[in-house]
């Protein structure tokens, strides 16, 4: 999980860098593209077999919310610094919680929707809600993060249907495919160096999906999970090496906020399952 964090923020840090200079749709193309080739390659003969689904309808739907949430976080880490976007992510698996009341019927006691509460005043703080252009664009991670946790649930949906590659190859080809329809309208031919860190970013966006899988499957999420607030190191560091940028006092209180409301969560639902699992 903690290479999976790594491999995220590197590919979130050659999108910022490529953004600067090529359109963000573009990133976003190559970001799908690189992935599915390399999935393809990886998969050969099998790749068929694994389309199969028994629920195709969820998968793409699944795969177009992966989409619009990679858009709209690679469009809002061209507008603010990278820390403050990928705090304001922080919110996806509080969101998960939130959501897993209606959608997956699954219980949330009063103290876990309190720490709901208090991580969404983390992001507000993040944000700080106000006519500035930056805390404007600061809505669009938000807006990814509500979408990323839809994506999850989903996700955690289909878990019990499909297998992972199944899931996971419905991501890169569905991505690969709409982005292509739509790339031609935004397109701006990259010099060797642009070809290079667009083929990275796709081979980051597949190695990262891979050792979240397999992150997964060594162990209960409720384990691993809490080791994603370590993308917020990778972020700063980064941010400040690459761009010169570091996160303001407020955005580290919120961020903190956030990450402390997530890991309450993440071990209440630990608790209830030791409960259960004991009964």
């Amino acid at each position: 999980m903690l290479l999976t964090m790594l491999l995220f923020v590197s590919m979130d840090t050659a999108a910022k860098y490529l953004s600067q200079s090529y359109p963000v749709l573009q990133v976003v193309w190559a970001r799908y593209l690189f992935h599915a080739l390399l999935l393809a390659l990886y998969l050969n003969h099998k790749l068929p077999g694994l389309m199969r689904t028994k629920r195709l309808g969820m998968q793409l739907f699944r795969s177009l919310l992966l989409l619009v949430t990679t858009v709209m976080f690679f469009t809002g880490i061209s507008l603010i610094p990278l820390a403050d976007a990928s705090a304001i992510m922080f919110v996806a698996p509080i969101l998960v919680t939130a959501l897993s009341m209606p959608m997956l019927g699954e219980k949330v006691g009063p103290r876990r929707w309190a720490s709901i509460a208090i991580g969404f005043i983390g992001a507000l703080i993040v944000i700080r809600p106000g006519g500035d252009s930056l805390q404007l664009a600061a809505l669009l991670p938000f807006g990814a993060a509500c979408c990323y946790a839809v994506y999850q649930v989903f996700t955690r949906s289909l878990s019990h249907s499909d297998q992972p590659l199944t899931t996971l190859a419905y991501t890169a080809l569905v991505g690969a495919v709409v982005m292509c329809f739509v790339v031609p309208f935004n397109w701006q031919t990259p010099d060797t160096n642009g070809w290079l860190m667009m083929i990275l970013i796709g081979l980051l966006g597949g190695v990262s999906q891979f050792t979240l899988i397999k992150a997964f499957q060594s162990a209960p999420a409720a384990a691993v999970t809490p080791f994603s607030y370590s993308s917020l190191i990778w972020a700063t560091l980064y941010g400040f090496l690459v761009f010169g940028d570091l996160p303001d006092l407020w955005t580290i209180v919120g961020a903190l906020i956030i990450a402390a409301s997530g890991l309450y969560i993440f071990h209440r639902e630990n608790l209830k399952k030791q409960s259960a699992d004991s009964a």
